[in-house]
Order: structure tokens, then sequence, then C-alpha cells
């Protein structure tokens, strides 16, 4: 299906030359002068090359059909991280390069969105945010303000972030799963 180059966004896939392309950015670009154009950076399903590509704004670009249906995370092991659709109970192994910097934040039972394109997993899209546990931080200083200044912390799931002083190594907190930053203290 052809569409319009500027409706492409991040997660599209693409058929360019035969083969399938995800985008990884779409930026539209609007020089004072000349013609508008977007900027596709995008990697390549089958080996991974990335490439970039621009594109003028009303250039027909010939997407890809790609089913996109939830999933339930269950385990990972050698064979790759395994899904299961909710519906019929069919389980997929993904590899890991299409999971990529999502992994850490996958959690048994967690529900995520799985693009296929023919039966092949091309990328998976997480929830905006999960619930972690501080399993390590410096204590909190007397007298430390909590408006602007933040500490180190290590989270449950290995990855490092930044924290107010008033939490504590063992509070569960809310984490965005796009850039692993600190949103709010857990209500649970």
């Amino acid at each position: 299906m052809k569409v319009i180059a500027s409706t492409l966004r991040k997660g599209n896939v693409v058929d360019k030359d035969g083969k399938l392309y995800v985008i990884l950015t779409a930026e539209n670009i609007h020089p004072g002068k000349g013609t508008p154009v977007t900027q596709l950076d995008m990697r390549r399903i089958t080996d991974g090359v990335k490439v970039s590509e621009r594109y003028r704004t009303t250039e027909q670009v010939e997407r890809a059909f790609v089913e996109d249906r939830e999933h339930t995370f269950l385990y990972n092991d050698a064979e790759g991280f395994h899904f299961m659709n909710p519906e019929n109970y069919e389980q997929i192994a993904v590899p890991e390069d299409v999971v990529g910097s999502s992994a850490p934040y996958l959690q048994e039972g967690m529900a995520v969105m799985l693009s296929q394109h023919n039966g092949v997993p091309l990328t998976i899209e997480l929830p905006a945010r999960v619930t972690l546990e501080i399993v390590d931080t410096e204590p909190t200083t007397k007298g430390q303000t909590a408006s602007s200044s933040y500490k180190p912390a290590m989270l449950s799931n290995g990855v490092k972030t930044t924290v107010p002083p008033h939490i504590q190594t063992g509070t569960r907190v809310v984490i965005m799963t796009a850039d692993g930053s600190y949103v709010e203290r857990a209500k649970d």
C-alpha cells in the first residue's frame, strides 16, 4: 500500500526494493527555502543494517502490511524471548535483536504489542510505564532539598536511573520504559 512519506512514524514498516525496513526515527524537515523533506532512519529487518533516506514529503512510499497484536511475555532463554497470544494461546519466540533495549523492562505476564509480517516478528512495543523496586541507592543526606537534586539508584532489573533524595532502597517506583527515567513513587 502506497502512503505519503510525511505520514510515516517510528515503528512503521516500509518495503524498499523488495526488502522490509522498520523505521527507527521519522522527522519532517521544513527548510525556509526549497521543498520540505522527510528524513527516515531505518533498520533492514533481514540483517539489521541501518540506513538513512530522505524523501520529499509528498513522495509515495510502499508501506508493508504489518499485523499488530497484543501478546503476553512468558520467559526468555537461549532461543529468545517467548510470548503468547492471549486469544489462541499460540507461542512465538522473538529474537534478542528485535527486543533490543526493551529487554530489561520485560516482566513475566506483561502485555506488549508485537508487530509481525507474514508470521515474522518485527518490533515490540512495551507499556509506557513499569513499576520496579530500588535495590541500591545512596542514603538520604539531612538538609538536602527534594526540589532539584537527584541521586543515582539501581533498579531491580539492573538498569541505573536517578531518583529524588527521599527515595530509599526497597521503595517501589514507576519508571518510563522509553528512557528509564523516574516518574513517581508506586501507589501499591
